[in-house]
Parts: C-alpha cells; structure tokens; sequence
C-alpha cells in the first residue's frame, strides 16, 4: 500500500497537479497536511484526504484525522494545534489518545522521519516554501506490513535518499 503525502502547498495548483498526476498510477491514497489554501472542493484537491492548517479558511477542513493505511492507524494534522515548531511531545500525546502507529503533520516546513517510542512521525516539508533546504519536497509512504518506507521527492520528482527512512512497527 502505498500513499502520496503533501503538505504546506500554500496555494500552489499546477504542482499540486503534477505531483498527483505524476503518481496517480502507484499510490493508494493521497493525503494532504493542510495550508493547501485551497477550497476543499477544488480539483486541485479531489482525491486528498486533508485536514485544517493555519493558512486555510475552508472551515469543512477537519482539525485532525484518523485513517487506517494497510492496518496502520494513521493521524493527519497540520501540527499548528500542538506546537509542532517547539516540540513533537503534544503531538507524541494526541497519537497516544488516537492510538496511531503513524502521524503525518506539516506546519514547520521542514522535511523529516523520526521513529519515536515505536510511533512514526513523518513531516513532507513544504511543496512550496520549504525550510532547511533549498528544494520542496514531499513524500511517498510504503506500508507492507510492519514495514514502513517514507520515500522522500523533490517537487521535481527527483528521489531524496538523504532524507528517505526505513523502520519496522511491530
């Protein structure tokens, strides 16, 4: 199973469009971290599952969201609720009440994977604006199991082994 995971696009439409396009055929699911700044019913966001960030004033955009990904229960946030620039310990707590195995959020803008007491935390960074590194990126999530590969791309579509993690959830 595998799941194109965005965030931070912040209005961005034709490379919203071109990454769906350009993995349309590979992946399962399609999530996105908030701040599209995009209606929910644009076609730029048809077929994402997406949540509330800071930048969007489409109110039909939940807070959070639970979805299950090949047995895992996933939590998708924007991350401006739980200080996400600070800390992970508030979103570390919220997975906890969830029962999530992975969390998916945005909101710093900064791309990164980090397995944390057996919860797997996964930022795509920003499409558009990113921090920490010159290129946008985003990610491909692989779930098999218990394992779990969180591939990251540029917004090119070039793969980022650097940033690209493997670990096993068991």
């Amino acid at each position: 199973m595998k799941a194109l995971l965005i965030s931070d696009s912040h209005g961005w439409t034709d490379e919203l469009v071109k990454i769906k396009e350009r993995h349309k055929n590979e992946v399962d699911f399609m999530l996105h971290c908030g701040d599209s700044e995009l209606p929910s019913v644009s076609s730029e966001m048809s077929g994402f599952s997406a949540v509330r960030g800071n930048c969007d004033f489409d109110s039909s955009y939940p807070e959070d969201s639970v979805v299950l990904l090949n047995g895992k229960k996933v939590l998708l946030t924007h991350g401006h609720l739980y200080n996400v620039k600070m800390t992970l310990m508030n979103l570390k707590y919220r997975a906890q009440e969830t029962g999530a195995n992975i969390v998916c959020f945005g909101h710093s803008h900064i791309a990164g994977a980090e397995l944390i007491e057996k919860t797997l935390f996964i930022n795509p960074g920003s499409i558009r604006l990113p921090r920490m590194r010159k290129e946008g990126t985003y990610v491909i999530l692989t779930i098999i199991e218990n394992k779990i590969e969180v591939t990251f791309f540029s917004t090119e579509g070039k793969v980022i082994d650097k940033l690209t993690t493997r670990v096993s959830l068991g």
